[in-house]
């Protein structure tokens, strides 16, 4: 089950070094409770013995530490990525880490579930990171009244530690990683972890700050039922804790209720999946394990910007990029080679329209089901080189229109429009924005923005180009997440005169054939 990730309101962390729990009065509704919790805590003591039930416990709420999970794959060394020539300004976009927050309540399974994701992706690099490992030393004075500590506020973890070592793995940069002892209260030792394909972020409280859930790719809330929650706690703490049934029920009703209910569930709403019954339900997590499994395969920008599509490369499209890439490619073979790069482009991009359902009977009477193309449909080029890609357009899509728009170019800024001729219907459009060149991105933010103002809501336009800065693609995506870029290949930047490196020169010059030779 798939949920939004919309807005809402969080309640602020109390400032206080001490943190107070929150008090249950003495009424008769919280005797009921407590009467509740007895009757069940002494039916999961005599029914919950068996092996599987303790197996179950000790995988969703044993200590866990955060590691580097290989399984017997060797490290890839780093040497080949330093190798690898990329400009100061594109060094943190390439080997980006598909980073996964899992959150929910104490002993719900978090930690079973991150476990069977990782043994799934067992040809990946994964490391899991657990929330546990940044709570803040206790004080002198916190150590006296210990009991009285509240380990499941908000306030209890260092978060800005938890940026820190999220921020160096992203950078691909090893990280020691605090483990923290629950006897000593602190911090002592730490554990070295290396940088990996995949980063899990587990805790109860990983999606609180809005800081930590912006770094992650995909949200997961793991949902399961409050009794079977507590029936694992009160298994757990009395088994390997030694623990008391009376200290356990305490504690849940002094603090894991109340912040359960206060600051857990509701970040429920910031969830892109919720996964009900934990580790339990194997068809989720199979379904999760192939979401990240597309992922990985995609280029790292298309990993953040899910409105970007990179057409999948072979040996024929790097043979013409190749080509046409050359400096020393004639005119003639320019022109041919960028003309079926462009129509691979334009196809793709149009497979992203909207279709309906058609029957059609076919020559020998039978009933065929197929599709209906767009028709409410319209290109437009930014001159000069947008209109190189208006025969394959024009080819693919027998009749359409095109409007055209003129944007003065003058180094990074200074960009002015000084043309525009466009459809009069074209707010009914869905709109293919053509230019083959995307590079700091100026000019087309200018484009989509008289669009816009012409009426075209932002979900209906679709720019196609033949390569793209991974810069230009930040500042398009950010301002305009609903639109569709659709390029053959990412560049790797942008040089000090805001030229697309490697890049193919001056596209319009060379397609049209005033360039200086």
């Amino acid at each position: 089950m798939v949920v939004g990730a919309t807005a809402g309101t969080q309640r602020e962390p109390s400032q206080s070094s001490m943190i107070v729990p929150k008090q249950i009065e003495k009424n008769n509704a919280n005797l009921e409770f407590r009467t509740y919790l007895i009757e069940l805590s002494r039916f999961v003591i005599a029914k919950m013995g068996s092996k599987p039930v303790e197996y179950l416990i000790e995988a969703s709420s044993g200590a866990h530490f955060s590691g580097f999970h290989m399984n017997g794959m060797q490290a890839r060394t780093s040497q080949s990525q330093e190798g690898q020539a990329t400009t100061s300004v594109t060094e943190n976009v390439h080997k980006q880490p598909f980073i996964i927050g899992v959150a929910g309540g104490a002993a719900s399974g978090k930690t079973t579930v991150c476990d069977m994701i990782i043994e799934q992706l067992h040809d990946q690099r994964v490391v899991l990171v657990n929330q546990d490992s940044f709570y803040h030393n206790l004080t002198p004075e916190e150590l006296t009244r210990v009991h009285e500590y509240n380990f499941d506020h908000p306030d209890a973890f260092d978060n800005e530690k938890l940026l820190s070592v999220v921020e160096m793995l992203k950078q691909w940069k090893a990280v020691d990683i605090p483990k923290y002892d629950f006897r000593s209260y602190k911090n002592n030792i730490s554990r070295r972890v290396n940088p990996s394909d995949v980063i899990i972020l587990e805790g109860i409280l990983i999606f609180h700050d809005p800081r930590v859930r912006d770094l992650m790719n995909m949200k997961i809330f793991v949902d399961t039922d409050a009794d079977v929650r507590l029936a694992r706690r009160i298994r757990r703490d009395t088994g390997e804790k030694g623990r008391d049934i009376g200290m356990v029920l305490d504690q849940y009703s002094k603090f894991v209720k109340p912040a359960f209910d206060d600051f857990i569930l509701p970040t429920k709403k910031y969830a892109d999946i919720i996964i009900p019954r934990g580790g339990d339900n194997h068809v989720a997590i199979d379904l999760i394990v192939q979401h990240i499994r597309t992922k990985l395969g995609q280029h790292d920008l298309c990993k953040i910007y899910p409105n970007l599509y990179v057409i999948h490369s072979t040996f024929q499209i790097r043979g013409m990029h190749t080509l046409i890439r050359d400096a020393q490619t004639t005119k003639h073979d320019f022109v041919f080679y960028a003309d079926r790069l462009i129509r691979l482009v334009v196809e793709h991009g149009l497979g992203h329209l909207p279709f309906t359902e058609k029957q059609v009977i076919t020559p020998t009477g039978s009933v065929y089901t197929g599709v209906d193309f767009c028709k409410r449909l319209c290109g437009v080029s930014v001159i000069r080189s947008g209109e190189s890609m208006e025969n394959a357009l024009r080819a693919c899509c027998k009749g359409i229109k095109i409007g055209k728009i003129l944007i003065h170019r003058e180094g990074d800024n200074g960009q002015q429009l000084i043309y525009e001729k466009l459809p009069q219907d074209i707010s009914d459009r869905h709109v293919l924005l053509l230019d083959p060149i995307l590079g700091t991105g100026n000019s087309a933010v200018q484009a989509i923005s008289l669009l816009l103002k012409k009426g075209v809501p932002e979900g209906n336009i679709i720019f196609l180009n033949l390569i793209s800065a991974p810069q230009g693609v930040h500042v398009v995506c950010k301002q305009f997440p609903r639109i569709k870029i659709v390029t053959s290949e990412i560049e790797t930047g942008l040089n000090d005169e805001f030229r697309v490196l490697p890049g193919m020169g001056e596209f319009g010059d060379r397609y049209f054939g005033t360039d200086d030779e």
